[in-house]
This record gives C-alpha cells, sequence and structure tokens, in this order.
C-alpha cells in the first residue's frame, strides 16, 4: 500500500475537492479524529462541548445538551435549508417542570406556525427541516421527547375546581369568564356548558299554579372529557372561545305578586355565556286570573284552577331553541278542590290537576358536568284548596302550601342554583285567607374544559 504524506491538499480549481471515485470506501482508522472547524454537510451532527443554561440560537448540525434547572428557549435558525437538522437533549431531567421551548423564529414547527415545548424528563429531540410547507418535524420515535404544539386554554372568573385534565368554573351569580389564551386545536379551544335560568315564582292566592323550571341548555361534553350530559345535550356541539372577556349572566328566580290576590308568579331571569341564552321559568298562574305571556318560559308555569273551564298551562320552550329548553306547565282542574296545574321542569311537563290533588312539578335532569350527578330544573308543585298539595319536581321544585288544613299555606321556593319553579300557594277548606307563592330558584352557569 502507498502512504501519501502531506499537511494540506489545495483544489486544483472551482474550489472543490473530490476524495476518491463513486463506489469507493474512505476509511479513518481507530483512533484518528475527524475535525469540523468549518461547516460540515451530510457528516451528522456534531454536539456543543458547553451545556446550555439560558436562551440561545441553535445552529443546523448541531446538538445541545439542556440544563433545565430553570426554563431555556431555543431559537430555531432563521433561514434553515431543506435538510438541516439539530438536536437537542434534557440533561439533567426536570424539562417535566422546566420545558424547553423551541422557537420558531419564523418557521413552522409540525406544519404549525406556534412554538412548540419539550416537556420530557431525560428526553432528546432530533428535528430536521423539511420545507416552508410543513418547515421543522420530528425525526426521532420511541422513548424519545416530542415536540409539543398543543396550546390549551386558559381562563379566570367563577368557583373553579379541577377534575383530572380538566377545569369547572361554576357561576352562581353574574361575573366575567376571562379567557387569557384560546389554545389551539392540538390542545384544546372549545369549553363545554351548562347554562340554567331562574325559575319562574309560584302563584299566590289559595290554589296558585307551580312556577315553570328555568330553561335549560347544555352541550354533549365532547369536548372535555367523558361525564354523563343530560339528554338535552345530546349532540350539542361545544362553543369555540377566543382570548376574550365573556360576561356571564345568572337568572335570579321569578316572585310571587302576594298580596295581590289576582297576580300570576312573575317570570325567571334569563342565564346568558356567550351565544347560550336558556329563558326564565314561567310564572304560575293565580286562581282569580287566567294564565297570561308571564306564565310561558323555559318551561311553563302551571295552571291555577278554576270553576267552570279547565285552564291551560304556560308553554315552556318559549322562545324555542333545539333541543328544547323545557316543557309546558300543567292545566287546572275545575271541580270543587281547585287542583292547580305544576309547573313544567326541564325532563317533563307538569302534571295536570285534578278534582281532588294538585299536580306535581315535572322533574328535572341531571348532569355530571361539575363531576358527580346534580339534578337541576324541576317545576313548582301547584297548590290547592284543602287537598293534598303538589310536591315539587326533581331538580330542586319548590313544594305547594300545606293542603288540608285549615290555614293558608305559602308555597316553598325552589332550590337555589338549580332553576327550580317556586310551588304554588294552598289553603284549608273554607279557610278565607290567601298566602304567597314560592320563589323561582336562582339559575347557574357551568364552564368545563381541557388545560392541559
Amino acid at each position: 500500500m502507498s502512504i501519501v504524506k502531506v499537511n494540506k491538499i489545495t483544489p486544483r480549481t472551482c474550489n472543490s475537492l473530490q476524495l476518491g471515485e463513486s463506489g469507493d470506501t474512505l476509511t479513518i482508522p481507530a483512533g484518528a479524529t475527524l475535525q469540523n472547524c468549518g461547516t460540515a454537510q451530510g457528516f451528522g451532527l456534531s454536539f456543543c462541548s458547553t451545556v446550555k443554561t439560558s436562551p440561545f440560537t441553535a445552529t443546523g448540525g448541531k446538538g445541545y445538551f439542556i440544563n433545565t434547572g430553570s426554563t431555556v428557549t431555543v431559537t430555531l435558525p432563521a433561514s434553515p435549508n431543506v435538510g438541516d437538522e439539530l438536536m437537542v437533549i434534557d440533561t439533567t431531567g426536570q424539562a417535566a417542570t422546566n420545558n424547553i421551548t423551541l422557537g420558531r423564529n419564523g418557521s413552522k414547527i409540525k406544519g404549525a406556525c406556534i412554538d412548540a415545548t419539550i416537556d420530557v424528563n431525560r428526553g432528546g429531540l432530533r428535528i430536521v427541516y423539511s420545507g416552508s410547507s410543513q418547515g421543522w418535524v420530528s425525526a426521532t420515535t420511541a422513548n424519545d421527547a416530542t415536540a409539543n404544539t398543543a396550546q390549551f386554554i386558559s381562563a379566570t372568573g367563577g368557583t373553579i375546581t379541577t377534575s383530572g385534565n380538566f377545569k369547572i368554573h361554576t357561576f352562581n351569580a353574574d361575573a366575567n369568564f376571562v379567557v387569557s389564551n384560546g389554545g389551539n386545536s392540538e390542545g384544546s379551544n372549545t369549553v363545554d356548558y351548562l347554562v340554567v335560568a331562574g325559575g319562574g315564582g309560584g302563584a299566590n292566592a289559595f290554589a296558585g299554579g307551580g312556577g315553570g323550571a328555568g330553561g335549560y341548555r347544555e352541550s354533549s361534553g365532547g369536548a372535555s372529557g367523558c361525564y354523563s350530559a343530560s339528554p338535552l345535550g345530546a349532540c350539542v356541539s361545544a362553543l369555540p372561545v377566543s382570548a376574550a372577556t365573556y360576561p356571564i349572566s345568572v337568572g335570579g328566580g321569578g316572585a310571587s305578586p302576594y298580596p295581590s290576590n289576582s297576580g300570576n308568579g312573575t317570570v325567571g331571569d334569563n342565564s346568558i355565556f356567550s351565544t347560550i341564552t336558556s329563558t326564565g321559568g314561567g310564572g304560575g298562574s293565580s286562581v282569580y286570573t287566567a294564565p297570561a305571556p308571564t306564565n310561558y318560559g323555559g318551561s311553563g308555569g302551571g295552571a291555577g284552577a278554576s270553576p267552570g273551564n279547565t285552564r291551560t298551562g304556560g308553554t315552556g320552550n318559549t322562545p324555542p331553541v333545539s333541543p328544547p329548553q323545557g316543557n309546558n306547565g300543567g292545566n287546572g282542574a275545575n271541580p270543587a278542590n281547585y287542583g292547580s296545574g305544576g309547573g313544567g321542569g326541564a325532563g317533563a311537563v307538569g302534571t295536570n290537576g285534578s278534582g281532588t290533588t294538585a299536580g306535581p312539578g315535572g322533574n328535572g335532569v341531571a348532569s355530571s358536568i361539575t363531576g358527580s350527578p346534580v339534578t337541576r330544573a324541576g317545576g313548582g308543585g301547584g297548590g290547592t284548596e284543602g287537598a293534598p298539595n303538589g310536591t315539587g319536581g326533581s331538580g330542586g321544585g319548590g313544594i305547594a302550601g300545606p293542603g288540608p288544613s285549615t290555614a293558608p299555606g305559602p308555597g316553598s321556593a325552589g332550590t337555589v342554583n338549580t332553576g327550580g319553579g317556586g310551588g304554588g300557594a294552598s289553603r284549608g277548606t273554607g279557610s278565607s285567607g290567601d298566602s304567597a307563592g314560592g320563589t323561582g330558584g336562582s339559575g347557574v352557569v357551568v364552564i368545563r374544559y381541557k388545560f392541559q
């Protein structure tokens, strides 16, 4: 074998030097070092021996060790060429707490125009520039780190609880839902919701109709984990959000007009979040007055009994939405014992009154959006004169006043923050006094989303 010993080989022309011919094998013997003092292409990565502890700009063809005792931002090359690659390694095993950020520096990362993070302890990530369409893409698999471009919703407002990877904001009164980061589709950018309006007030006098439940609207839960939504949430999409302030309105319950004998219960107030408005429950109608527009709403109020005619309960799902936000109130009877109708609930119509008993309120519906099942939006029970009173529907509906007694009996209020309707007033046979219907229960707004 011939040996040629020289200190320097200079290209003859064109500043290009070729070693060997196609098919030749160039061997670097054991113990020899190939040192890169300039720019080497096609030879793989050369590692920077100094561990990085602060932000820096990376160079293609290099590997970097990162001390993750604190967060470090690695700014990617500004004008990369197709095929450029680099590698980043967490050497101290703290990236899950102190993430390494890959600043895109004008290029896409995995096809997205957002920075990426490395959040795997002891993880290493090798990325290659693939061109302007997809930008930097991962070139490592198995147990390596990933270029995580997911961003999640971040927000404040209401009472905040956590269930696994999901946050739940519960609003029991008017406030603001303030979104500081709207997230993206790889993380989260939509929220599930439950919006319940205030329940209607029960009617006064001596056989008042029960108040209707507040309107009930819910999404299906597809955006924020596997929890059981109510039947009214089936196939209802979650709402997109962006960085903005969303005013939250939580409806109050409707009142009884007592001591006015002729007044119907008043409608509950609406609850509002973003594009979703749930309508307040209709008030129950009095034995002295025919049902009026005040008896219509999310769920309709029950009709008061009236000698000589049967009165019709208020219409629910008014104004109409799909799926329906509530049901109709029960009808009032005309025989002697004045059985009034129960208020409609989110899950069922109010029961009609009869000659011997008042109608119970319609049942509400259950949802686990807050982490455990809660039933809301039950209708208020109808009142009577001298007969058994109407029970409230499940989900916060108020009970009508005591029935077979000698004294007037006020209806009970709907449960707060359930949207339950108030119970209608009752009195004993032969009693000349009137009493008040129950106030409707206030509403609630619940917002749930994935935050990590």
